[in-house]
């Protein structure tokens, strides 16, 4: 393999690695964000699983495949960014 190339990674490889568990659990935090644009928001990077491939990078060492979930909390938007709402398609009985 050339050095620089993406290493492939195929179905096959995500099956057969090893379901690695947490030592201790891990402090998720909310990261802040302020953008150019004036909004601003919080990020949290949840590990929801990871597991070490029988593949190594270039160097030798384990790939390790890691199962994510971002979740995103708008705290700020400025009211120049702000789209009209849509009228509701749901009609109450």
């Amino acid at each position: 393999m050339a050095e620089g190339q993406p290493i492939q990674i195929t179905p096959q490889d995500l099956a057969e690695g090893e379901e690695v568990d947490f030592a201790e659990e891990p402090k998720e935090i909310w990261q802040s964000y302020k953008l150019k644009d004036g909004t601003a928001l919080k990020v949290k990077f949840i590990v929801i699983g990871i597991r070490r491939l029988r593949k190594c990078d270039p160097v030798g060492e384990p790939i390790y495949a890691i199962k994510t979930q971002n979740v995103v909390r708008l705290v700020y938007i400025p009211d120049k960014l702000k789209a009209k709402p849509k009228e509701s398609s749901f009609k109450p009985m």
